[in-house]
């Protein structure tokens, strides 16, 4: 209030009102001016978004009283009472229903900053009072401003400004406010809607509270060697198939190709030779060999054996190195061209 009263009273001086620069106007100048810059810079770099707000509000009230001081008297109570009193207390009522750091009121981040402040604030107040008795000296009464003047800073020249050259710049600052106000409403109601996400522990203690049909997850899908398919059913420990392992799209979506693997895996199907992937075949047991032998040697007493009508010629070409076999096959000889000449 202080620095309202002064910019007022320099603002009904003789030289300003000749629009001449008095000693009084410079110095509350040289005073507010470095004072807003201050504010402007803390609210910048404060770490705290209370002492930003506050900074902010200091900037503001020195913008107020230099537009007093410029014989802009309604401009610099708009400035003070809408922007510092009443925006700017909004800002200050929302950081505190947000919420801050308990530790920053107790704790002091600057040693002896409240010596400090007491210093520069009785500097201050002896700087404004000798620069008020400095103007106030040869002071006589002004002709009162015509309020619908532009030039006299009243309500009505400005209004009538700002609605005949300035009217496109104050309807995009209207557009602005109402965009301000949607996003601050978005801000404040949209998560309320929306359900809070359960941590993982929740999660637990709800599956076996019953909140869900089952107290585990379900199974992955099972991928094997007859179906490299993530549509293949898992098996669970006793061999049967697990239902819930596929997911009730691939159960509902009627895939022919689909029921082939699920077969395979239910057992439903014989299972493939597990020798077909590496070629050798199963070793047989002594009883299959004696009974095969059996059956190849009555074949060979019945029948002509070509082996033993040329035994003298397998003993004629001895030479050669091919003896007969129990079956009558010649075996694979490395000194003959081919088998027909190894009979002969």
């Amino acid at each position: 209030m202080i620095l309202t009263a002064a910019g007022t009273v320099l603002a009904q001086t003789p030289l300003a009102q000749q629009g001449v620069v008095g000693t009084g106007e410079t110095v509350v100048f040289w005073i507010l001016g470095p004072l807003a810059l201050l504010g402007a810079l803390g609210m910048v770099f404060a770490r705290s978004a209370v002492h930003s707000a506050l900074w902010l509000v200091l900037t503001m009230l020195s913008l107020g009283v230099l537009y007093m001081a410029q014989n802009a008297q309604f401009l610099g109570f708009t400035q003070i009472i809408v922007y510092t009193g009443a925006i700017m207390m909004l800002f200050l009522f929302v950081l505190m229903l947000v919420g801050r750091d308990a530790s920053d009121s107790v704790v002091e981040v600057l040693r002896g900053q409240r010596l400090v402040a007491g210093v520069l604030g009785v500097a201050l107040a002896v700087l404004l009072t000798a620069g008020l008795a400095r103007s106030l000296e040869g002071v006589v009464p002004a002709a009162p401003l015509d309020p619908w003047a532009p030039g006299g800073g009243a309500a009505g020249g400005l209004g009538q400004v700002i609605f005949t050259d300035y009217l496109f710049p104050f309807e995009l600052t209207s557009a602005l406010l109402i965009t301000a106000s949607l996003g601050a409403m978005v801000l404040a109601y949209g998560g309320k809607g929306r359900k809070p996400r359960m941590s993982q522990r929740e999660t637990v203690r709800a599956r076996f509270r019953g909140e869900y049909a089952r107290p585990s997850p379900l199974p992955g899908p099972g991928v094997y060697a007859t179906a490299n398919s993530v549509a293949t059913p898992a098996l669970l420990p006793d061999g049967s198939v697990a239902e819930d392992s596929l997911s009730e799209i691939l159960d509902n979506t009627p895939v022919e190709r689909l029921r082939p693997d699920r077969e395979a895996v239910s057992g439903e199907v014989e299972s493939p030779d597990p020798h077909a992937l590496t070629g050798h075949s199963p070793q047989r047991s002594g009883s299959e060999e004696s009974s095969e032998q059996r059956e190849r040697g009555g074949e060979h007493s019945s029948g002509e054996n070509p082996g033993s009508a040329r035994g003298g010629d397998g003993d004629d070409h001895g030479g050669n190195g091919s003896v007969p076999t129990v079956d009558g096959d010649v075996p694979e000889n490395p000194g003959a061209d081919s088998p027909e000449e190894v009979r002969q």
